[in-house]
């Protein structure tokens, strides 16, 4: 099967509605919580699909459609969300600012003339990784923080429910 750029760029334009409106209803105490101590909070998750939209899979896939034997920029998630204080930052100018860097990836992804999808990068841990695959990887990023972020919903449910109980609409 062959790579339709187009659903990938549809999948990150509904991701990107799909984050928006798990974020926009969310209680000011519910931004920060965590379910506990080693997970992340919602504000930590919005926050590193921010970072992760403009110095990573962005970044990336430019420098791998544009000059593949360039070494790719260090990132380190876990610790930008101390170093970065994600957890301190206001909700509502987090999503828009996640939803701001979203938009110029779409602008810019609609932007690319022919882009070879075969580029490959040989990535220092040893793995070679393609155009295309960062691309897949990307929607399949988004993806797993959408789920993320479900779950972080519905443990707050539980908690805040208190004395009641979700469990009626089914096992998580």
């Amino acid at each position: 099967m062959l790579m339709e750029p187009a659903f990938y760029i549809q999948r990150l334009e509904s991701n990107r509605t799909v984050v928006e409106h798990l974020l926009v209803v969310t209680e000011p105490e519910q931004a920060p919580w965590k379910p506990a101590p080693d997970k992340w909070s919602l504000l930590e998750v919005v926050n590193h699909l921010y970072d992760e939209e403009r110095d990573d899979f962005r970044k990336r896939l430019s420098l791998l459609l544009q000059s593949p034997d360039l070494e790719w920029p260090r990132i380190d998630p876990p610790q930008w969300a101390i170093d970065r204080k994600y957890n301190e930052r206001d909700l509502a100018e987090s999503v828009r600012n996640f939803l701001n860097e979203r938009d110029n990836s779409l602008v810019w992804l609609q932007t690319l003339k022919n882009p070879d999808w075969e580029a490959t990068y040989h990535h220092p841990q040893g793995f070679v990784i393609r155009a295309g695959d960062l691309l897949a990887a990307w929607v399949g990023h988004d993806l797993l923080h959408i789920r993320q972020l479900a779950r972080l919903h519905w443990d707050y449910l539980r908690k805040s429910a208190s004395p009641f109980t979700p469990d009626y609409a089914g096992e998580w």
